[in-house]
C-alpha cells in the first residue's frame, strides 16, 4: 500500500499506515466484571463492564439482553482543565451512543437473556482517537464480562458473536494516514472513524470533509488503511484476553 503523497512526514515519525504503539492491560481494576486500561499513543482510556441481572424496564419481558455505554473525560485529560462532567455534554452523549451501537453489534441478545452490561469509558489522557480507543477497549471489557457471566452461571453460553474494534484515519496535508494523534487530527482536511468486525465488515463509518471534500478513490484508500489498522488492533485484543 503506497500513500498518494509519499513525502509527507508525520510529527511522531510513524509511517502513514502505522498505528501508534498500543498497550492493553486487562483486569485493570478488581471490582467490575470486566475492565481494561488501553493506551494508544498518548491516549489512555479506562473501560469497565458492569453486569446486572436485569434489563431496563422498557426491555423487560422481551427475553433479550442489553448493552449500553457511557463516555466521559476526567478534568485534566487534556492540556487545560475542563469541568467535571456531572451532566453529559453533547459531545459525550454522541460518543456514548457510538460506543453503545458499536458494542451491541458484538452481542447475541437472545443468548444473553434478560441481563445487561454497562460499559463505562473514562478518558484519563486525551491525544486523539479517544472514541476509537474506547470502542476497542470497551469490547475487551465486554468480553471479560461475558466470560465472568459464563463462569458464574449467569448465561449458558458465550453471547459474544463478533469481535469489534475501531480506528481513525484521515487526510493531513494531502496525505492519507492511519491513527491520528491530536497534532494531526486538529489540522486534518478529512477525519474518519471506522468500526469493524473480525471479518472486516463495517459496523459504522463516521467521515467528514472538514476543510475540503474528498474523492471516492481517497475514501477507498482510507477504508483500506482502517481495515489494516483494525486487523492489528484485533490481534492486540486477542492477546490481552489470552
Amino acid at each position: 500500500m503506497d500513500s498518494i503523497k509519499s513525502d509527507f512526514q508525520r510529527p511522531d515519525g510513524r509511517e502513514f499506515d502505522e498505528l501508534r504503539q498500543c498497550r492493553v492491560y486487562p483486569h485493570w481494576t478488581s471490582n467490575p466484571e470486566g475492565s481494561v486500561l488501553i493506551e494508544c499513543g498518548g491516549t489512555r482510556v479506562l473501560c469497565t463492564a458492569s453486569w446486572e441481572d436485569q434489563v431496563p424496564s422498557w426491555r423487560a419481558g422481551s427475553g433479550l439482553g442489553w448493552v449500553t455505554a457511557e463516555y466521559a473525560m476526567i478534568p485534566r485529560a487534556t492540556g487545560t482543565r475542563n469541568s467535571r462532567e456531572g451532566g453529559k455534554n453533547s459531545r459525550s452523549q454522541e460518543i456514548s451512543r457510538l460506543i453503545g451501537r458499536s458494542l451491541r453489534m458484538a452481542v447475541d441478545f437472545e443468548a444473553m437473556g434478560e441481563c445487561a452490561v454497562y460499559i463505562d469509558c473514562d478518558v484519563l489522557q486525551a491525544d486523539g482517537g479517544t472514541r476509537t480507543a474506547s470502542i476497542t477497549g470497551g469490547w475487551i471489557a465486554l468480553k471479560e464480562a461475558a466470560q465472568w457471566a459464563l463462569k458464574n452461571g449467569r448465561v449458558a453460553k458465550d453471547f459474544i458473536k463478533h469481535q469489534i474494534s475501531a480506528v481513525s484515519v484521515g487526510i493531513v496535508e494531502g496525505a492519507e494516514v492511519l491513527d491520528l494523534p491530536y497534532a494531526e487530527d486538529c489540522k486534518a482536511s478529512t477525519d474518519m472513524n471506522v468500526v469493524q468486525t473480525e471479518s472486516g465488515e463495517f459496523v459504522e463509518i463516521q467521515g467528514t470533509g472538514e476543510r475540503s471534500p474528498f474523492s471516492s478513490s481517497q475514501l477507498s484508500f482510507l477504508l483500506d488503511l482502517a481495515s489494516k489498522g483494525n486487523k492489528e488492533l484485533q490481534i492486540k485484543q486477542r492477546e490481552a484476553l489470552a
